[in-house]
């Protein structure tokens, strides 16, 4: 399971580090490629390539003229691209995905359990302050003493 914050830099080619904690989670329980594509949120998820998979055999059995379904796959399955760890951990991001989620120079990781996301620095911190500012407390601690007490939400 993926989980921390890191911050990292991009250079001018496009490449970043994968987090050395990130990376031996991939490598543990996966291997080394990682899918990543447009959130709706400004931001890149990184799927390890079996998640990624996984979600692509589920929406497969979906009918493809769901509106729904369709506007998934135009926003989220076709933007992504195969990206894989490079021998010093570096991932390659391509510049349309890296316009999607304004990456410049600072880049944040963010495990999500089962996904990465990739996030410019300052996009990050917005979201943090957004998500904060929209947080229902009591909401959030209902979710957390149903998922400790092993039940799933409602």
């Amino acid at each position: 399971m993926f989980r921390g914050v890191y911050e990292h830099q991009i250079d001018g080619k496009g490449r970043t580090s994968l987090p050395a904690k990130l990376r031996e989670t991939l490598v543990g329980a996966y291997d080394e490629r990682l899918i990543v594509t447009t959130a709706l949120d400004p931001c890149l998820h990184a799927y390890p390539a079996r998640e990624w998979e996984l979600l692509e055999a589920s929406l497969a059995t979906r009918n493809p003229m769901e509106p729904g379904v369709k506007t998934l796959m135009r926003l989220y399955v076709a933007p992504a691209q195969e990206c894989p760890v490079d021998k010093l951990g570096r991932i390659l991001i391509p510049p349309t995905l890296r316009a999607h989620a304004g990456l410049e120079k600072d880049v944040v990781w963010a495990g999500m359990v089962k996904v990465i996301e990739v996030w410019s620095r300052d996009g990050w911190r917005r979201a943090q302050e957004d998500a904060r500012g929209a947080a229902d407390s009591a909401d959030v601690m209902r979710v957390l003493t149903e998922l400790r007490h092993g039940r799933e939400q409602s």
